[in-house]
């Protein structure tokens, strides 16, 4: 028979998963991290986009934040600003980034941000949420800011650059928005 102390850590990890589940069914987006290969897409796509020196990239949906501190190692100057809705990748990602000091993680609904001052925005959530994505960017970013979307990309934009992943790994596209429609 389990005592209370016994329970504690047991009632805790199936705190944190259910917390998990929920906001994954709230969203439709599981808090699934980038591989290294997916990371080194997006700082390609964006080294090539002509960010200025001092950027302020978003990440919307910033997970466990290993996009986050890829971002921060590759552009130094810039200021990488993530936002995360499910509390528990955000906590994990919030201490991650301690010692970054070029990052900051907001909690929250990133549609309800305002990203209007954004150089650059990345993103790695799911297919139903993309048209409703592409919609806010269309009210919130001013034009020419550089959009790279990974794995699930906005279907009705026309793709500037791309890099394709082998296999099951996503690619990543690189967008100017306001994207043209096709």
């Amino acid at each position: 028979m389990l005592d209370l102390p016994s329970l504690v850590p047991i009632i805790m990890a199936l705190s944190l998963c259910l917390s998990i589940l929920l906001f994954h069914g709230l969203t439709g987006v599981p808090p699934v991290p980038s591989s290294a290969a997916e990371i080194a897409d997006v700082i390609e796509l964006l080294r090539n986009a002509n960010l200025p020196k001092r950027a302020i990239i978003y990440e919307l949906g910033s997970g466990w934040g290993s996009m986050a501190i890829a971002l921060a190692r590759a552009f130094p100057d810039a200021e990488i600003r993530g936002v995360e809705i499910s509390p528990v990748p955000y906590l994990f990602s919030k201490l991650r980034m301690r010692r970054f000091e070029n990052v900051t993680i907001r909690w929250g609904n990133f549609f309800n941000q305002d990203i209007g001052d954004a150089d650059a925005v990345t993103c790695y959530l799911m297919i139903k949420p993309m048209r409703k994505v592409s919609s806010f960017l269309d009210h919130m970013l001013k034009d020419g800011t550089a959009v790279v979307s990974l794995t699930f990309w906005f279907r009705d934009r026309q793709v500037e650059a791309s890099r394709e992943g082998p296999g099951l790994r996503g690619g990543a596209a690189l967008y100017h928005w306001p994207a043209r429609k096709v």
